[in-house]
């Protein structure tokens, strides 16, 4: 998680919301990302979609079966989408998403019927560390 919030901080530095995402197999990095819709002029461009799409090229298939994934906030119905066609193995993230959230709050993506695959889910991992990042993000612009 130390290096998603890393990833976090770098969003933050671009005047991105400060999310970062980490994929890890076998105990080592794959790929990481940080949001970037405005500098990449992408809507889909958030954290967890990134390091996804670099963790399979890295490994050479779309199935990131065995993977863990660590972000530093809850996923969106996209990102959560994204997490189960990519069959991550755990997902691990800081702050819950109350408005925006897809796992644990809102939708509760993984929980539908429909869902193809769910990873075993942590949240709450340095929470407030994740927590204190947007806060400060979204307090400097208002």
């Amino acid at each position: 998680m130390a290096l998603a919030l890393e990833e976090a901080r770098r969003a933050g530095a671009l005047g991105e919301v400060p999310v970062g995402a980490v994929v890890v197999k076998d105990g080592k990095v794959v790929a990481a990302g940080h949001n970037r819709p405005r500098t990449a002029h992408d809507p889909t461009a958030h954290a967890e979609i990134v390091a996804l799409r670099e963790a399979a090229a890295v490994l050479g298939d779309e199935r990131l079966a065995g993977c863990d994934l660590y972000v530093t906030l809850e996923p969106c119905t996209m990102c959560a989408g994204a997490i189960s066609f990519a069959r991550i193995r755990r997902l691990y993230y800081g702050a819950s998403d109350p408005k925006g959230g897809a796992v644990e709050s809102g939708v509760r993506f993984f929980d539908a019927p429909t869902c193809h695959h769910a990873p075993e889910v942590y949240g709450g991992i340095r929470e407030s560390e994740a927590a204190e990042l947007l806060r400060g993000f979204f307090a400097g612009r208002r």
